[in-house]
């Protein structure tokens, strides 16, 4: 280095006191935010019943007591949906029995690492409610359902999860898989299904047990708090949610469309096909 370079990077003493009193005044400024207030947001008081604020809650629209129901339903849930405000497994869960309705969250699930589902998967009673080529419609075999009580598997999530679900775990293969051949236009009307045959969770349940209980009256019950959920989220600025098939075949859907083929080929088929 040079000289010069050297005489105009001395630090003297003035200098040294300088930082000195600003390193001070620095301290002083930081002890002082540390006194300030801090605001605490608190969290909503939250129902351990139905899962709701309490503000909303939906426990008035259960019912008086759990519904004497045979069947057991095991919700396999995708990470991403007990996060979800709007999820419908609690209204669920709270309608019925607590063994009857298990709730196991996760992508993958194993033998080893889940032995009580790879024994209702492995069990002859057991169902699996998913559609496809190879599923019966539920309502072509309630002859069986009579005599001994079965289990029925659902998967919780959105299409595109459930579908994932059902074609990465290998347990999912060991059930008799069903779908159901009839259900109503869907009450979720808060949150946008892929189809008009497309329905929650919940609904699912309501009408899969009230076939396999043989009362349908287990569906009038199951659907009153998703109701009224959605009764008070439209009073308060919710919006009616149309599913992507009719926002597509009424030309209004405004993403833009997927440029991968078979993504192509499938939202054509939600214009073309009404049976979809």
């Amino acid at each position: 280095m040079s000289s010069a370079f050297n005489e105009e990077t001395k630090v003297t003493d003035d200098d040294e006191e300088e930082m000195k009193e600003r390193h001070d005044d620095d301290d002083e400024g930081f002890s002082l935010l540390l006194d300030l207030p801090v605001e605490i947001s608190e969290r909503r008081p939250t129902c351990h019943t139905c899962c709701r604020p309490v503000k909303v809650c939906l426990c008035p629209y259960l019912p008086a007591h759990p519904l004497d129901v045979s069947t057991c339903l095991y919700i396999v849930q995708h990470p991403a949906e007990e996060s979800r405000v709007l999820r419908t497994v609690p209204l669920l869960t709270a309608c019925l029995p607590a063994g009857k309705c298990k709730v196991f969250i996760g992508r993958r699930f194993s033998e080893e690492r889940h032995p009580e589902l790879a024994a209702v998967c492995k069990d002859t009673h057991t169902l699996l409610l998913y559609p496809g080529a190879s599923a019966e419609n539920l309502e072509d075999v309630t002859s069986d359902f009579s005599s001994t009580p079965h289990n029925v598997i659902l998967i919780d999530g959105t299409w595109s999860q459930a579908k994932d679900m059902f074609l990465r775990n290998s347990l999912f293969r060991l059930p008799r898989q069903v779908q159901l051949g009839s259900a109503p236009s869907s009450q979720y009307v808060i949150r946008t299904q892929p189809t008009n045959m497309c329905v929650s969770t919940l609904e699912c349940a309501a009408v899969t047990l009230a076939i396999m209980e043989k009362n349908h009256n287990i569906q009038e019950v199951l659907l009153k708090p998703l109701q009224a959920l959605c009764s008070f989220q439209l009073q308060h600025g919710a919006q009616i949610h149309h599913s992507k098939e009719h926002l597509i075949k009424n030309g209004q859907y405004n993403k833009i469309l997927p440029r991968n083929k078979r993504k192509i080929r499938r939202m054509q088929k939600l214009i073309t096909n009404e049976n979809i």
